[in-house]
């Protein structure tokens, strides 16, 4: 049995909870969380310990699902936690990714340990699929289109922000866009021509509404290259939102194989459940990284490192008389 455990207890450290409980050939061994622990019901009745209490479970963990968001939590505790074990993260900072790897990497080859970052649906599958797709077809354009649905780490990045109370944000393709690509146009599209991005806030009794708009519109590598709606409503209004956390998105290769052939590849997903789905990717390639660490791999991985088959609980056998 791989034995793992759980960093967070937000949306995100739910999806995994239940991901992890549904895996045959894994065993929690506990959900690691800042808050006060009793404080904490899981939807699993899966162990509850303060996250100070780690270091005493260095060797009984596989490995940990770090369920920390992308702006602070990540780069602020990952190479910490990476001294002692084998992580599995959801890093999805898109510009920012190359320079994770790089303040990682030390540390788990000095430690012996091994961390796959920025694991989840983007980056993470859509990532697979434009390399597969551009490898394939190397003479054309790629597009991604993300939603309409929630974005987790942009909710989290405005959540924190001074004087906000509560957030969630929702990531809207542009039709006109959009609909270029499914015709084959082969459209030339800056970052701003394919997304809007609507927000809605909650702020805290006499916060600085105006002040906190031009925050996030202007915030680098989540808002400042989109067209940006900031809605201002009640905490309630934000919580009845949180209740359908969906999303989705596509991802496109047009182009041609000769000047009378045309191609246009698409993998579409459409997500009842982000930090669901994101939990069961997250799970899956911590299956994977404890497999790898056992074989004596240490470092720092990405999903383009990573053999498929490391990440199914099915033998080779089974995958070549059933998948292939």
């Amino acid at each position: 049995m791989i034995k793992v455990g759980i960093v967070g207890y937000g949306n995100l450290g739910r999806g995994v909870t239940l991901a992890v409980n549904a895996a045959s050939d894994m065993e929690c061994v506990g959900i690691f969380t800042r808050r006060d622990p009793s404080s904490v019901c899981p939807a699993v009745n899966f162990p509850v310990y303060s996250v100070s209490e780690l270091e005493r479970f260095k060797g009984q963990i596989d490995v940990l699902l770090l369920c920390g968001g992308s702006a602070t939590d990540l780069p602020k505790n990952t190479a910490g936690l990476l001294k002692d074990f084998n992580t599995v993260d959801s890093f999805d900072t898109h510009a920012k990714i190359p320079e994770y790897y790089s303040s990682l990497e030390k540390v788990a080859k000095e430690n012996g340990t091994l961390a796959a970052i920025s694991i989840g649906w983007d980056p993470g599958v859509f990532s697979i699929a434009r390399m597969l797709f551009g490898a394939v077809l190397p003479q054309g354009n790629d597009y991604t289109f993300w939603g309409k649905g929630v974005s987790q780490g942009h909710s989290d990045a405005i959540r924190r922000i001074a004087g906000v109370k509560n957030a969630i944000q929702y990531t809207i393709p542009k039709d006109e866009a959009l609909n270029a690509v499914r015709a084959g146009h082969n459209p030339d599209l800056k970052t701003r021509d394919k997304h809007l991005r609507e927000c809605f806030v909650a702020v805290e009794d006499g916060a600085d509404k105006s002040a906190i708009e031009q925050q996030i519109k202007s915030m680098p590598n989540y808002f400042a290259d989109y067209d940006t709606i900031v809605n201002f409503v009640s905490d309630a209004e934000v919580k009845v939102m949180q209740q359908k956390l969906s999303h989705g998105g596509f991802v496109f290769r047009s182009g041609n194989t000769t000047d009378k052939n045309a191609h246009l590849l698409e993998l579409s997903l459409k997500l009842d459940s982000n930090p669901e789905f994101t939990g069961s990717v997250l799970t899956a390639y911590g299956r994977a990284v404890a497999r790898l660490a056992k074989e004596g791999k240490s470092g720092v991985v990405t999903v383009f490192d990573v053999p498929l088959k490391y990440l199914s609980p099915m033998s080779e056998e089974e995958l070549r008389a059933h998948l292939l």
